[in-house]
């Protein structure tokens, strides 16, 4: 079999990826970033809202790139907040639409990833995948409980990512992933830190919505009972307070912006970005580097429980995403928890050309592609 030409699409909470391949050359990469000024008409709506504003980026791109959609033999997306799935490559069908389109699981723009692909597949006459999505569970049963029965813990984590780089990081510790004991931490708009114990996520924090810490745009996990007595002041919304929890709060409340490299860059040298919601009058270069600090010490905190839940035996932690860059964050976080293993880092995420891969494998070995579950009970 000849080369496949795959397009790639990652949707995430403040910016889209799209890639093209041809064979396994990449042909053209676009990122664009969204200010929380863009994306404030879409705050207190389904990410569905954003389908066509997203999907034109997309097609804009491609014809910018001169990729004409015949070209196209595959297209695979980010996978969103499905039902709990084994690790794998998944065919884009009616079922899952069903539930992206419905938030089966929760509302995140990694949902369009699913839904872009199936629609930009069948203009080009060409199959929809996803892969490793948001909600792979290998979560252990002690890992579950929370406290509250009718309100479980549940694995909604950067699986694609996570299991990538732990792969790369088994590799050079010159081990197969199925042999270490890894913490990664994934940071970006949101952060995922897990504990993989010979091959599996035994255990990791909810990403999406009020559990791990707090991120760009998300509150991580707050004190329950201040939370209780803000849902039932009468001072908010629903919708209030799930812009609290998800889009307006973590560094976005204390600073004005979730814009990380740019609050680096005023922390470091004092420069303000335009356009990036950071107003020096209300948050002086002391508070913001203050507020950078306390990530990474959150972000430290979880990765040292999930050391005890490895029973303190780590080959190495790991440290990936967009905050990987970071040079106030990725010092302090190994500054605190150098102690329990080396510290690798792999900065950004390629998850493109990880997702570019399942969809090879996809096209050259149809019989591993998985089929979504039909149960929506």
């Amino acid at each position: 079999m000849g080369q496949f030409n795959i397009l790639v699409i990652n949707p995430g909470s403040t910016s889209d990826e799209v890639s093209f391949f041809r064979g396994r050359k990449l042909a053209f990469h676009k990122t664009a970033r969204y200010s929380s000024e863009a994306l404030k008409p879409y705050e207190k709506k389904k990410v569905t809202a954003q389908y066509d504003f997203r999907k034109n980026m997309v097609l804009d791109s491609l014809k910018e790139n001169q990729v004409a959609l015949s070209e196209i033999n595959a297209v695979i997306g980010r996978g969103g907040l499905l039902r709990p799935i084994e690790s794998g490559t998944y065919e884009v069908d009616d079922r899952m639409l069903h539930d992206l389109e419905n938030g089966a699981m929760g509302d995140h723009p990694s949902n369009l990833g699913g839904l872009l692909a199936k629609s930009i597949g069948d203009m080009c006459k060409a199959p929809a995948f996803i892969a490793d999505p948001v909600v792979v569970d290998e979560m252990d049963p002690l890992a579950r409980f929370s406290g509250m029965p009718e309100n479980p813990r549940i694995s909604i984590f950067h699986a694609l990512n996570q299991k990538r780089v732990a792969r790369h990081a088994a590799r050079n510790l010159g081990k197969p992933y199925e042999e270490c004991d890894l913490i990664v931490m994934h940071g970006g708009g949101g952060i995922s830190v897990g504990a993989h114990k010979k091959g599996r996520v035994v255990d990791v924090n909810n990403a999406l919505d009020g559990d791990g810490p707090f991120t760009p745009q998300r509150s991580g996990g707050v004190p329950a009972g201040g939370l209780v007595r803000m849902c039932f002041s009468g001072k908010y919304t629903l919708a209030d307070m799930k812009l609290k929890l998800k889009g307006r709060g973590g560094m976005i409340a204390y600073t004005g912006t979730s814009d990380m490299l740019a609050l680096e860059k005023y922390i470091l040298t004092g420069e303000v970005v335009p356009g990036t919601g950071l107003d020096p009058a209300a948050t002086t270069r002391e508070k913001a580097k203050e507020a950078v600090l306390a990530l990474a010490y959150q972000i430290s905190k979880d990765i040292s429980a999930m050391a005890a839940v490895l029973e303190g035996s780590v080959d190495a932690v790991v440290l990936t995403g967009g905050l990987a860059y970071d040079k106030i964050i990725v010092p302090e976080v190994k500054r605190r928890v150098s102690w329990i293993a080396p510290v690798m880092v792999f900065p950004g995420g390629d998850e493109m050309s990880a997702l570019r891969a399942a969809a090879e494998t996809a096209l050259r070995h149809p019989k591993k592609v998985r089929k979504y579950p039909a149960d929506r009970g």
